[in-house]
């Protein structure tokens, strides 16, 4: 449960997995913004594919690795985000920052 953080080149990728709520938000964004601080990414993976559960803490934690990006010169990109997540992404209007992976339809 929590996050698993990866560097591939210049993509940082975090593995999420577990419940995202405000119980764990706080030391996944944590653990994200000081790897990112340090290595300075240029692409920035939040990948979803294990994750069980999210509320609005998920939301906040994918805004604020967007604008974490932005401040870095770096881009943002939600991965593997299984459709019932999707959805609460859609809803919270996050989709319209072209995070969101295109083919998250057919997940």
């Amino acid at each position: 449960m929590g996050v698993e953080l990866k560097k591939d080149g210049k993509e940082l990728i975090a593995l999420l997995s577990g419940d995202i709520d405000h119980h764990t938000a706080k030391q996944m964004r944590e653990e994200i913004d000081s790897q990112a601080g340090l290595d300075k990414p240029e692409l920035l993976k939040l990948d979803f594919q294990h994750v069980d559960f999210m509320d609005s803490s998920g939301i906040g934690l994918i805004m604020g690795r967007y604008k974490l990006m932005q401040s870095l010169g770096g881009r943002l990109r939600v991965i593997n985000v299984p459709n019932y997540i999707a959805r609460v992404i859609r809803l919270s209007g996050l989709d319209q920052l072209g995070v969101l992976e295109k083919d998250v339809e057919h997940k």
